[in-house]
């Protein structure tokens, strides 16, 4: 059971746990027949299901070429049977055409296989290539299968009481980047625990206690002083894809200068990421803490750590982590991703360090017998240059995703072509609309995706694809969207 308890989650109750096992709950049963994968996703476009509608733009330095979008009346394919056998000759026609494009060029692997992890046909899939954002496809099965999903990431505040003089109000982080400055928002992941909300409630809780004037403190002790992986800023210019990951920040550190969506969860830009997250959280609480008739006495908060054995006095809660996985997924949101290999980490009593994150991670997909031959793993998102794995590794995930269990989510925050997520603008073909769940990877060099498949005819399949240094970036982007499509008819 220890391996089940999620590193940063304290004082929570039995009541605020069945709420939230009750919405991982609602998403597993959408999830539990991935031969319905169109059904679950009109259920999604009408609100029926759980699911982040976003269009977020795919990460670093690329932008998305238009493609077919889904619409409500596509066609969809119900009822997969997993063992139904795929045409290997057309499989293997379908990777001839992918390498046969032009632009493509000849640093590419592609790999398909059977939902049982059965290779149909493949080119190269065991030759190490470095995979962009998909490397994230495989930070999410590890922590999926070892993390309580249905956990929630509380913001809280603590009083320290002086013997003489004034007390103390310590807002403590347990790994909420997603915070809301307002009122807390049950209908999104993105600002579901808000500071507004945790302001007003602390504010009542000192009132109780007859204290109106505190000196404010924060603990952002949570992920240590090494927070950043070695490398990565070479992949972040002017601080857009990565922030380091922290106890708690507002919108994952966005900086959005009055222009924020309307919809929190759904936005095509990135913004300029704050680089000192806990500090902006502590500055805005401070002011919210004010304005519900508390004085704060000390002019700048300082950090502290807050012993494990102090009971709040307030807190708030982040969507179930199964939520924020599908927010990380669809968004390619790179400090998330690290977060959860940090989670990881701390779980399994690894190193609280970039280096335990990426330990953690392979040691758990060891467990589940995925092939590790050529991995190597910079970071837990695939930003940071130097990472390395096969097209193989990729595949196996996607075959275990597959397999419905305990790491469901790992799966749901996968994008859908024509819809939502990174490969929106991604869809090749109305034909194959609603039947694929894909994990994109773009950086100047890399092109990739990663996925699975509800086939037309019945039947799934799993497939990765890999291409390094493509001839013609766009070109090579078009070829892979058109090589997915293609999978829905084998």
């Amino acid at each position: 059971m220890g391996r089940k308890q999620t590193a940063g989650r304290h004082a929570t109750n039995g009541t605020r746990r069945i709420r939230a096992r009750r919405a991982l709950t609602v998403a597993i049963t959408a999830l539990v027949t991935l031969g319905c994968c169109g059904a679950y996703v009109w259920a999604d476009i009408a609100d029926k299901a759980p699911g982040i509608l976003t269009n977020a733009a795919v990460q670093p330095h690329i932008a998305e070429p238009q493609g077919h979008l889904l619409t409500a009346d596509a066609p969809f394919i119900a009822n997969a049977d997993t063992s139904r056998a795929i045409d290997a000759g057309k499989a293997a026609k379908l990777i001839g055409a992918l390498r046969a494009k032009n632009g493509v060029g000849p640093d590419v692997s592609a790999i398909i296989m059977q939902a049982d992890g059965t290779v149909v046909a493949d080119h190269a899939a065991d030759v190490a290539r470095e995979p962009a954002s998909t490397m994230k496809t495989l930070t999410s099965l590890a922590a999926a299968s070892v993390l309580d999903m249905g956990d929630t990431l509380p913001t809280q505040t603590f009083l320290l009481q002086a013997e003489q003089g004034t007390d103390t109000v310590v807002i403590k982080g347990n790994g909420d980047m997603l915070l809301g400055a307002g009122d807390s928002d049950p209908d999104h992941v993105n600002g579901r625990a808000g500071l507004l909300t945790l302001a007003r409630n602390t504010a009542h809780a000192l009132k109780q206690r007859g204290v109106t004037k505190v000196n404010l403190q924060y603990d952002d002790s949570l992920f240590g002083t090494d927070r950043t992986p070695r490398g990565i800023e070479a992949n972040n210019p002017d601080s857009l894809y990565y922030t380091p990951v922290s106890s708690m920040a507002i919108d994952g550190g966005r900086q959005w200068n009055g222009a924020n969506p309307s919809n929190p969860d759904m936005f095509e830009s990135y913004p300029t990421l704050s680089q000192n997250t806990a500090a902006d959280v502590t500055a805005i609480f401070r002011n919210l803490l004010g304005a519900q008739g508390i004085t704060i006495v000390n002019a700048e908060p300082t950090q502290t750590t807050v012993s494990a054995d102090r009971t709040p006095i307030a807190e708030v809660e982040s969507a179930p982590l199964a939520m924020v996985m599908a927010f990380m997924l669809r968004h390619s949101d790179n400090t998330l991703a690290e977060e959860f290999g940090r989670l990881l980490a701390l779980s399994t009593k690894q190193e609280n360090s970039p280096t335990g994150a990426t330990a953690a991670v392979r040691n758990e997909l060891r467990t589940l017998d995925i092939d590790l031959t050529g991995l190597h793993m910079a970071d837990c998102s695939g930003l940071t240059p130097g990472s390395r794995l096969t097209a193989n590794t990729l595949a196996q995930v996607q075959a275990r995703n597959l397999d419905v269990g305990g790491a469901v989510a790992a799966a749901e925050g996968l994008s859908i072509p024509g819809l939502v997520g990174t490969a929106a603008n991604r869809l090749a073909s109305a034909q194959a609309a609603g039947l694929t769940r894909v994990k994109t990877g773009s950086l100047q060099e890399v092109s990739s995706m990663t996925g699975n498949v509800s086939r037309e005819q019945g039947g799934v399949a799993a497939f990765a694809v890999i291409v390094n240094n493509p001839e013609d970036f766009e070109a090579t982007r078009t070829a892979i969207s058109e090589f997915v499509a293609g999978l829905a008819a084998l």
